[in-house]
Protein backbone atom coordinates (compact mmCIF):
# COMPACT_ATOMS: atom_id res chain seq x y z
CA UNK A 1 0.00 0.00 0.00
CA UNK A 2 2.45 2.61 1.19
CA UNK A 3 5.82 3.33 -0.34
CA UNK A 4 8.96 4.35 1.49
CA UNK A 5 8.89 7.85 0.00
CA UNK A 6 8.04 10.71 2.33
CA UNK A 7 5.39 13.28 1.62
CA UNK A 8 6.81 16.68 0.74
CA UNK A 9 4.38 19.03 2.46
CA UNK A 10 4.31 22.67 1.43
CA UNK A 11 1.96 25.30 0.04
CA UNK A 12 1.62 26.11 -3.66
CA UNK A 13 4.63 28.28 -4.65
CA UNK A 14 4.80 31.27 -6.97
CA UNK A 15 2.43 34.20 -7.50
CA UNK A 16 -0.22 32.67 -9.81
CA UNK A 17 -3.98 32.36 -9.27
CA UNK A 18 -3.66 29.01 -7.47
CA UNK A 19 -0.58 29.98 -5.40
CA UNK A 20 -0.62 30.24 -1.63
CA UNK A 21 0.56 33.84 -1.97
CA UNK A 22 -2.69 34.75 -3.73
CA UNK A 23 -4.91 32.62 -1.45
CA UNK A 24 -3.74 33.38 2.09
CA UNK A 25 -5.93 36.35 3.05
CA UNK A 26 -7.75 34.17 5.61
CA UNK A 27 -4.47 33.37 7.34
CA UNK A 28 -3.74 37.10 7.43
CA UNK A 29 -6.81 37.64 9.64
CA UNK A 30 -5.37 35.19 12.17
CA UNK A 31 -1.98 36.89 12.07
CA UNK A 32 -3.52 40.29 12.71
CA UNK A 33 -5.15 38.96 15.87
CA UNK A 34 -1.83 37.49 17.04
CA UNK A 35 -0.08 40.86 17.05
CA UNK A 36 -1.50 41.82 20.45
CA UNK A 37 -0.16 38.62 22.00
CA UNK A 38 3.23 39.20 20.38
CA UNK A 39 3.43 42.76 21.72
CA UNK A 40 2.45 41.56 25.21
CA UNK A 41 5.05 38.79 25.03
CA UNK A 42 7.77 41.27 24.02
CA UNK A 43 6.81 43.67 26.82
CA UNK A 44 6.78 40.87 29.38
CA UNK A 45 10.14 39.55 28.21
CA UNK A 46 11.83 42.97 28.19
CA UNK A 47 10.36 43.90 31.57
CA UNK A 48 11.50 40.68 33.23
CA UNK A 49 15.00 40.71 31.70
CA UNK A 50 17.62 42.22 33.97
CA UNK A 51 19.98 43.53 32.79
CA UNK A 52 18.46 44.72 29.53
CA UNK A 53 19.37 42.10 26.85
CA UNK A 54 22.04 42.99 24.30
CA UNK A 55 20.97 40.25 21.90
CA UNK A 56 17.59 38.76 21.02
CA UNK A 57 16.53 35.99 18.65
CA UNK A 58 13.11 36.00 16.97
CA UNK A 59 11.98 32.85 15.16
CA UNK A 60 8.93 32.19 13.00
CA UNK A 61 8.65 28.41 12.80
CA UNK A 62 6.24 28.28 9.87
CA UNK A 63 6.71 31.50 7.91
CA UNK A 64 5.47 29.96 4.64
CA UNK A 65 5.69 32.45 1.74
CA UNK A 66 3.79 35.26 0.11
CA UNK A 67 2.61 38.51 1.70
CA UNK A 68 2.26 37.01 5.18
CA UNK A 69 5.82 35.67 5.51
CA UNK A 70 7.21 38.65 7.43
CA UNK A 71 4.07 39.85 9.23
CA UNK A 72 4.71 38.29 12.62
CA UNK A 73 8.47 38.81 12.87
CA UNK A 74 7.92 42.43 11.81
CA UNK A 75 5.39 42.81 14.62
CA UNK A 76 7.95 41.47 17.12
CA UNK A 77 10.74 43.72 15.81
CA UNK A 78 8.50 46.79 15.91
CA UNK A 79 7.36 45.97 19.45
CA UNK A 80 10.97 45.71 20.64
CA UNK A 81 11.84 49.07 19.09
CA UNK A 82 8.78 50.70 20.65
CA UNK A 83 9.60 49.33 24.10
CA UNK A 84 13.20 50.51 23.89
CA UNK A 85 12.17 53.97 22.69
CA UNK A 86 9.64 54.33 25.50
CA UNK A 87 12.20 53.31 28.14
CA UNK A 88 15.11 55.19 26.56
CA UNK A 89 17.13 52.02 25.99
CA UNK A 90 19.28 50.96 23.08
CA UNK A 91 17.56 48.23 21.07
CA UNK A 92 19.29 44.85 21.24
CA UNK A 93 20.99 43.25 18.27
CA UNK A 94 18.31 41.07 16.70
CA UNK A 95 18.62 37.85 14.75
CA UNK A 96 15.48 36.89 12.83
CA UNK A 97 14.96 33.27 11.80
CA UNK A 98 12.36 32.50 9.13
CA UNK A 99 11.87 28.77 9.19
CA UNK A 100 9.64 26.33 7.35
CA UNK A 101 9.67 22.98 5.59
CA UNK A 102 12.46 22.38 3.04
CA UNK A 103 10.24 22.76 -0.05
CA UNK A 104 8.78 26.09 1.06
CA UNK A 105 9.12 28.89 -1.54
CA UNK A 106 12.13 30.57 0.11
CA UNK A 107 12.97 32.44 -3.10
CA UNK A 108 9.81 34.49 -2.58
CA UNK A 109 10.63 34.95 1.11
CA UNK A 110 14.15 36.17 0.32
CA UNK A 111 12.78 38.86 -1.98
CA UNK A 112 10.83 40.27 0.97
CA UNK A 113 13.78 40.54 3.34
CA UNK A 114 14.73 44.07 2.26
CA UNK A 115 11.74 45.34 4.24
CA UNK A 116 13.39 44.10 7.44
CA UNK A 117 16.91 45.39 6.83
CA UNK A 118 16.21 48.74 8.47
CA UNK A 119 15.18 46.99 11.68
CA UNK A 120 17.49 44.04 12.20
CA UNK A 121 21.18 43.36 11.91
CA UNK A 122 20.78 39.87 10.53
CA UNK A 123 17.94 38.10 8.75
CA UNK A 124 18.10 34.43 7.90
CA UNK A 125 15.64 32.43 5.82
CA UNK A 126 16.45 28.77 5.98
CA UNK A 127 14.68 25.45 5.64
CA UNK A 128 14.63 22.88 8.39
CA UNK A 129 14.25 19.14 8.42
CA UNK A 130 11.20 18.28 10.47
CA UNK A 131 10.80 14.80 11.90
CA UNK A 132 7.15 13.92 12.24
CA UNK A 133 4.82 10.98 11.82
CA UNK A 134 3.22 12.90 8.91
CA UNK A 135 0.06 10.71 9.09
CA UNK A 136 -1.41 8.26 11.59
CA UNK A 137 0.77 5.18 11.28
CA UNK A 138 -1.86 2.86 12.82
CA UNK A 139 -4.30 3.76 10.04
CA UNK A 140 -1.68 3.01 7.40
CA UNK A 141 -0.73 -0.29 9.05
CA UNK A 142 -4.37 -1.34 9.35
CA UNK A 143 -5.10 -0.15 5.79
CA UNK A 144 -7.96 2.02 6.99
CA UNK A 145 -8.53 4.99 4.65
CA UNK A 146 -8.89 8.45 6.13
CA UNK A 147 -12.11 8.83 4.13
CA UNK A 148 -14.10 5.83 2.83
CA UNK A 149 -16.13 6.40 -0.31
CA UNK A 150 -18.72 4.00 1.12
CA UNK A 151 -20.89 6.02 3.52
CA UNK A 152 -21.68 3.06 5.76
CA UNK A 153 -18.03 2.09 6.12
CA UNK A 154 -17.09 5.72 6.71
CA UNK A 155 -19.65 5.99 9.49
CA UNK A 156 -18.55 2.75 11.18
CA UNK A 157 -14.88 3.79 11.10
CA UNK A 158 -15.46 7.42 12.03
CA UNK A 159 -14.30 7.10 15.64
CA UNK A 160 -11.30 4.94 14.72
CA UNK A 161 -10.04 7.59 12.29
CA UNK A 162 -10.79 10.45 14.69
CA UNK A 163 -8.97 8.76 17.59
CA UNK A 164 -5.99 7.88 15.41
CA UNK A 165 -5.57 11.45 14.24
CA UNK A 166 -5.94 12.73 17.81
CA UNK A 167 -3.19 10.38 19.02
CA UNK A 168 -0.89 11.47 16.21
CA UNK A 169 -1.55 15.14 16.95
CA UNK A 170 -0.73 14.64 20.63
CA UNK A 171 2.50 12.81 19.79
CA UNK A 172 3.63 15.47 17.30
CA UNK A 173 2.59 18.49 19.40
CA UNK A 174 4.34 17.14 22.50
CA UNK A 175 7.49 16.66 20.44
CA UNK A 176 7.13 20.21 19.09
CA UNK A 177 6.90 21.62 22.63
CA UNK A 178 9.82 19.52 23.83
CA UNK A 179 12.06 20.71 20.98
CA UNK A 180 11.07 24.35 21.45
CA UNK A 181 11.87 24.05 25.15
CA UNK A 182 15.42 23.06 24.21
CA UNK A 183 15.76 26.18 22.05
CA UNK A 184 14.12 28.83 24.25
CA UNK A 185 15.82 30.22 27.35
CA UNK A 186 13.94 29.99 30.68
CA UNK A 187 11.52 32.90 30.80
CA UNK A 188 11.49 33.16 26.98
CA UNK A 189 8.19 33.66 25.20
CA UNK A 190 6.43 31.79 22.40
CA UNK A 191 3.19 32.68 20.61
CA UNK A 192 1.39 29.79 18.89
CA UNK A 193 -1.59 29.86 16.53
CA UNK A 194 -3.62 26.74 15.76
CA UNK A 195 -6.86 25.96 13.99
CA UNK A 196 -9.12 24.20 16.52
CA UNK A 197 -12.60 22.70 16.59
CA UNK A 198 -15.32 24.77 18.21
CA UNK A 199 -17.22 22.07 20.07
CA UNK A 200 -16.55 18.68 21.63
CA UNK A 201 -19.97 17.37 20.61
CA UNK A 202 -19.60 14.08 18.73
CA UNK A 203 -19.59 14.48 14.96
CA UNK A 204 -21.78 12.29 12.80
CA UNK A 205 -19.07 12.90 10.20
CA UNK A 206 -15.37 13.43 10.85
CA UNK A 207 -15.07 17.18 10.32
CA UNK A 208 -11.54 18.38 9.68
CA UNK A 209 -10.02 21.16 7.55
CA UNK A 210 -9.25 18.53 4.93
CA UNK A 211 -12.88 17.33 4.63
CA UNK A 212 -13.64 19.33 1.43
CA UNK A 213 -10.43 18.06 -0.16
CA UNK A 214 -10.93 14.35 0.56
CA UNK A 215 -14.64 14.53 -0.29
CA UNK A 216 -13.73 16.02 -3.66
CA UNK A 217 -11.08 13.34 -4.22
CA UNK A 218 -13.61 10.65 -3.31
CA UNK A 219 -15.99 12.04 -5.93
CA UNK A 220 -13.17 12.02 -8.47
CA UNK A 221 -12.31 8.40 -7.63
CA UNK A 222 -15.94 7.35 -8.13
CA UNK A 223 -15.86 9.02 -11.57
CA UNK A 224 -12.57 7.31 -12.45
CA UNK A 225 -10.60 10.55 -12.63
CA UNK A 226 -8.13 9.26 -10.02
CA UNK A 227 -7.37 5.78 -8.71
CA UNK A 228 -9.54 4.44 -5.90
CA UNK A 229 -6.58 2.38 -4.67
CA UNK A 230 -4.44 5.51 -4.56
CA UNK A 231 -7.15 7.35 -2.64
CA UNK A 232 -7.32 4.61 0.00
CA UNK A 233 -3.59 5.04 0.69
CA UNK A 234 -3.74 8.84 0.86
CA UNK A 235 -3.44 10.52 4.27
CA UNK A 236 -3.36 14.28 4.79
CA UNK A 237 -0.99 15.15 7.69
CA UNK A 238 -3.29 17.65 9.37
CA UNK A 239 -5.43 17.41 12.50
CA UNK A 240 -7.62 20.07 14.06
CA UNK A 241 -7.92 19.41 17.85
CA UNK A 242 -10.21 20.85 20.50
CA UNK A 243 -8.83 23.87 22.35
CA UNK A 244 -9.12 21.87 25.59
CA UNK A 245 -6.95 19.13 24.06
CA UNK A 246 -4.24 21.68 23.26
CA UNK A 247 -4.28 23.03 26.81
CA UNK A 248 -4.12 19.51 28.30
CA UNK A 249 -1.13 18.59 26.12
CA UNK A 250 0.75 21.75 27.14
CA UNK A 251 0.12 20.96 30.81
CA UNK A 252 1.15 17.32 30.39
CA UNK A 253 4.37 18.14 28.51
CA UNK A 254 5.23 20.65 31.25
CA UNK A 255 7.83 22.92 29.62
CA UNK A 256 5.60 25.96 29.14
CA UNK A 257 3.06 27.96 31.10
CA UNK A 258 0.02 29.42 29.36
CA UNK A 259 -0.15 33.19 29.83
CA UNK A 260 -3.16 33.88 27.66
CA UNK A 261 -5.50 32.10 25.25
CA UNK A 262 -7.61 33.82 22.58
CA UNK A 263 -10.05 32.20 20.16
CA UNK A 264 -11.79 33.87 17.23
CA UNK A 265 -13.90 33.06 14.20
CA UNK A 266 -11.71 33.21 11.06
CA UNK A 267 -14.58 34.81 9.16
CA UNK A 268 -15.46 37.53 11.65
CA UNK A 269 -15.89 40.99 10.15
CA UNK A 270 -14.04 41.39 6.85
CA UNK A 271 -13.28 37.67 6.83
CA UNK A 272 -16.79 37.01 5.50
CA UNK A 273 -15.77 38.72 2.28
CA UNK A 274 -13.48 35.70 1.77
CA UNK A 275 -16.43 33.28 1.55
CA UNK A 276 -16.88 33.51 -2.20
CA UNK A 277 -17.29 29.97 -3.59
CA UNK A 278 -14.38 30.17 -6.01
CA UNK A 279 -12.11 31.83 -3.44
CA UNK A 280 -12.74 29.05 -0.90
CA UNK A 281 -12.10 26.35 -3.50
CA UNK A 282 -8.87 28.02 -4.63
CA UNK A 283 -7.68 28.23 -1.00
CA UNK A 284 -8.25 24.48 -0.67
CA UNK A 285 -6.24 23.92 -3.84
CA UNK A 286 -3.43 26.26 -2.75
CA UNK A 287 -2.97 24.31 0.49
CA UNK A 288 -3.40 20.72 -0.68
CA UNK A 289 -2.27 20.68 -4.34
CA UNK A 290 1.41 19.82 -3.71
CA UNK A 291 0.67 16.60 -1.79
CA UNK A 292 -2.18 15.67 -4.15
CA UNK A 293 0.09 16.07 -7.18
CA UNK A 294 2.82 14.09 -5.45
CA UNK A 295 0.54 11.19 -4.48
CA UNK A 296 -1.72 10.98 -7.55
CA UNK A 297 0.66 12.40 -10.18
CA UNK A 298 -2.17 14.82 -10.90
CA UNK A 299 -2.04 17.06 -13.97
CA UNK A 300 -3.31 20.64 -14.17
CA UNK A 301 -6.51 19.28 -15.76
CA UNK A 302 -7.05 16.93 -12.81
CA UNK A 303 -6.46 19.77 -10.36
CA UNK A 304 -8.99 21.91 -12.24
CA UNK A 305 -11.45 19.03 -11.85
CA UNK A 306 -10.54 18.93 -8.14
CA UNK A 307 -11.51 22.62 -7.73
CA UNK A 308 -14.88 21.99 -9.39
CA UNK A 309 -15.45 18.97 -7.14
CA UNK A 310 -14.64 21.07 -4.05
CA UNK A 311 -17.15 23.69 -5.21
CA UNK A 312 -19.83 21.01 -5.63
CA UNK A 313 -19.13 19.69 -2.13
CA UNK A 314 -19.32 23.16 -0.57
CA UNK A 315 -22.71 23.70 -2.22
CA UNK A 316 -24.25 20.25 -1.61
CA UNK A 317 -23.07 19.97 2.01
CA UNK A 318 -24.27 23.46 2.92
CA UNK A 319 -20.79 24.22 4.28
CA UNK A 320 -20.58 27.63 2.61
CA UNK A 321 -24.00 28.72 3.88
CA UNK A 322 -23.13 27.52 7.38
CA UNK A 323 -19.97 29.62 7.40
CA UNK A 324 -21.84 32.67 6.15
CA UNK A 325 -24.35 32.28 8.99
CA UNK A 326 -21.61 32.09 11.61
CA UNK A 327 -21.72 28.31 12.05
CA UNK A 328 -18.14 27.67 10.97
CA UNK A 329 -16.89 24.49 12.74
CA UNK A 330 -13.39 25.87 13.32
CA UNK A 331 -11.74 28.79 15.08
CA UNK A 332 -8.21 30.16 15.36
CA UNK A 333 -6.68 29.59 18.79
CA UNK A 334 -3.80 31.90 19.75
CA UNK A 335 -1.70 31.13 22.83
CA UNK A 336 0.99 33.12 24.59
CA UNK A 337 3.40 30.76 26.40
CA UNK A 338 6.34 31.28 28.75
CA UNK A 339 9.21 28.80 28.98
CA UNK A 340 9.37 27.49 32.54
CA UNK A 341 12.33 28.38 34.72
Amino acid sequence: MATNSKQSVHMNPGQGETSYAQNSALQKTAQDRMKTLIEEAVTGLCTSSCPHPKNMVIADLGCSSGPNALTLVSAAVDAIHRYCAQHEQLPPEMCVLLNDLPDNDFNAVAKSLDTLKHSVDEALARPTAVITGMAPEDLKKSRIPMHDSDEQLRSSRHQIVADSYARQFKKDFMRFLSLRAQEIVPGGRMVVSLLVKRSDKPDTELIQPWTPAVTALSDMALRGVISKEKLDSFYIPLCCPMDSEVNNIIEEEGSFEVNKMMMHDPYDGTGKALLDLKMVALRVRAVFEPIIVQHFAASDEIMDDFVRAVERHLISSGALEARLSGQHPFAFLCLSLTRGM
